[in-house]
């Protein structure tokens, strides 16, 4: 299972609605059905359980005066804790995590920790990423030679690979896709999306190195590529919003329906990466941006920009230098490429 885990924390817990003040003068908003207490059970995701008490669940970092070493080292939270909605003195709400009423069913569970978002879904993006930075394929060791000079190799066939690191046991094979093109520069190619051709294993280094394919799903091939299997470090990240101002765009949408529009739980690529300070955990509005043609008074036809409307969240869970994946925690419609991602 995927280990992006973050908690609920003792202390104070509100809401601050959008286009609000600082939080520091805002009151706390909850949800309108927000409910005295909550059992957490399997399958529940803090996500989830933040919205039944928050409009923004987003939002609760900065209410539950968290400071950046809480954010990444959060407390935790497992099934059958129990949630506890109160007031302070001066009638604020907060929330308090009462783990002494913890239900017997539970008290074996303690090692099963509530994460962020389904990890089932973003699991393939983690373990196999869809797209691989420019200039990385093009430097990687390659398959030069096949078993009895195969066309296609298989599960449990043999290929021979030039510049590998001996060091390196596991690999992931890969070849070239499409290009990803900066919507904000046509001409600029932020990486490749890759076709993931499955896994192999180096059984005997050398140059060419010797290779046991140990996983096809897709046929392999002379020419086709292989990088380091791989993990990126996943921490304890809190959803937060990032410090500084992101405005950037949708790139592709993995899961889209229809027209290839994505709804909650697809997957997106989106043109800002670590080199434009996004992190594990950052979250960020989709807006649209809107002209619309129409005819003035002497029957011209004029354009009329429509001001930009929020209508989502996602959720940054994976950073490459250019680009980043996000998951779509919300959204009233389908997002589309070329639809902006902003700091909220």
């Amino acid at each position: 299972m995927i280990r992006i885990f973050f908690s609920f924390v003792l202390g104070v817990f509100g809401l601050l609605s959008a286009g609000s003040a600082s939080a520091a003068d805002s009151s706390p908003e909850l949800a309108g059905t927000a409910p005295d207490r909550y059992v957490v059970v399997r399958g529940d995701t803090l996500w989830d359980i933040s919205a039944r008490f928050l409009k923004e669940p987003w939002r609760w970092p900065e209410i539950w005066r968290m400071n950046k070493a809480r954010i990444e080292r959060p407390d935790r939270i497992h099934p059958g804790d129990v949630i506890i909605l109160d007031r302070d003195a001066g009638g604020k709400a907060y929330l308090r995590l009462d783990s002494r009423q913890r239900p017997k069913i539970y008290e074996e569970s303690l090692d099963e920790v509530i994460p962020p978002i389904p990890p089932n879904v973003i699991e393939p993006f983690i373990a196999t990423p869809l797209f691989v930075e420019r200039n990385t394929l093009q430097s990687a060791p390659r398959i030069v030679a096949t078993q009895e000079d195969r066309v296609f190799l298989g599960k449990g066939d043999t290929a021979y690979v030039e510049g590998a690191d001996p060091a390196q046991k596991e690999w992931q094979v890969f070849r070239n896709g499409k290009p990803l093109y900066d919507p904000e520069d046509p001409q600029r190619i932020l990486g490749y999306e890759s076709f993931h051709l499955g896994s192999a294993t180096q059984t005997k280094p050398g140059d060419p190195a010797t290779f046991e394919i140990t996983q096809a799903k897709q046929e392999i091939g002379y020419g086709d590529r292989l990088t380091p299997t791989t993990r990126p470090e996943l921490l304890d990240y809190v959803p937060h919003a990032p410090e500084q101002d992101i405005d950037g765009r949708v790139v592709s949408i993995y899961g889209g329906v229809g027209s290839g529009g994505g709804g909650r739980l697809s997957i997106v690529t989106i043109n800002r990466g670590s080199e434009d300070g996004l992190e594990i955990g950052h979250i960020l509005a989709v807006e649209r941006n809107r002209i619309i043609t129409q005819r003035d008074e002497n029957d011209l036809s004029e354009s009329v920009a429509i001001p930009s409307e929020r209508f989502g969240l996602i959720f940054v869970f994976r950073t490459f230098e250019r680009l980043s994946y996000a998951l779509v925690v919300q959204s009233d419609r389908l997002l589309l490429v070329n639809d902006f991602v902003r700091t909220p």
